[in-house]
């Protein structure tokens, strides 16, 4: 991992994300590229050319002092750090900005724990989330010192998440963890302790994992849903981060389970990294 992005817009939680990013990149001696989303008005993309330039210095300015004084943090000594301003609007082109910089990671706050329709959805985070192709970290609150010692990535053990599973365990190698495979099993999708065992087992041969040392890393767990079981198991564990596979542009909610990626993302108070299928 040589370079992680932060999107920031100077607020509290981006500072969250921030931090983390210094964290690993310590650990890695990655460069951070953290970059402001400006999104100019479309009034000032119109007027004559004159009035045009002057208000891109304007803002270019005023965005530089205002990046002057979110950088100036002990944390980020010793870390390269690249600023980059981009005029676009949508942080769903977060994507070709990392992809510009060859980012192999994105680190970016959430307020989070408000309702997926409030928060996560058509937030910036959740517009990230969907149209990354490389992992995103969700980073919900301060975490000074940022390490993962437990961590679980959720299957349902259908055969378009194993790559993303593959994902998860290499992003975990950074912090020296091997994920817990987790699988809920919910009343509507009930499925008796011979059939999870033979359908993880299934899981491990596809990707070449079907030794026993894997299967003691796969955990079944019993709940009324999806989302309680992966909350209750990770408050159980003292869990650090929770993995989850996403389809991308389709959104969290296409993937498996029905529609639980929402609000895992959203109301989890430990950090949630995604890897697109």
């Amino acid at each position: 991992m040589k370079t992680i992005l932060v999107p920031v817009d100077f607020s509290e939680h981006s500072e969250y994300a921030l931090e983390v990013a210094a964290s690993i990149a310590k650990k890695q001696d990655a460069e951070i590229i953290v970059v402001h989303m400006m999104g100019l008005n479309e009034s000032y993309l119109t007027r004559d050319e004159q009035q045009e330039v002057f208000n891109a210095i304007y803002f270019m300015k005023l965005t530089k002092q205002r990046f002057d004084k979110f950088l100036k943090k002990d944390y980020l000594k010793g870390i390269d750090v690249t600023q980059a301003v981009k005029t676009h609007k949508l942080f769903n082109e977060i994507n070709e900005v990392a992809g510009e910089y060859e980012a192999d990671l994105i680190v970016m706050g959430s307020h989070g724990a408000a309702g997926v329709k409030e928060v996560f959805i058509g937030s910036n985070t959740e517009k990230v989330v969907r149209t990354s192709n490389i992992p995103v970290l969700v980073i919900k609150e301060r975490i000074p010192n940022f390490k993962i010692e437990k961590a679980v990535f959720v299957t349902d053990f259908e055969l378009d998440t194993l790559n993303s599973f593959m994902k998860a365990r290499s992003f975990f190698k950074v912090f020296n963890v091997v994920p817990r495979v987790l699988f809920i099993n919910i009343p509507e999708k009930f499925l008796s302790t011979n059939e999870m065992k033979l359908k993880a087992y299934n899981f491990l041969i596809d990707v070449g994992m079907d030794n026993k040392k894997f299967q003691d890393d796969i955990v079944f767990y019993n709940d009324y849903t999806a989302e309680k079981g992966i909350f209750n198991y990770c408050n159980e564990e003292n869990i650090d981060a929770i993995a989850i596979p996403t389809h991308g542009r389709k959104g969290l909610g296409h993937f498996f389970y029905g529609s639980i990626g929402e609000d895992v993302a959203n109301h989890a108070n430990i950090p949630v990294v995604t890897f697109k299928i």
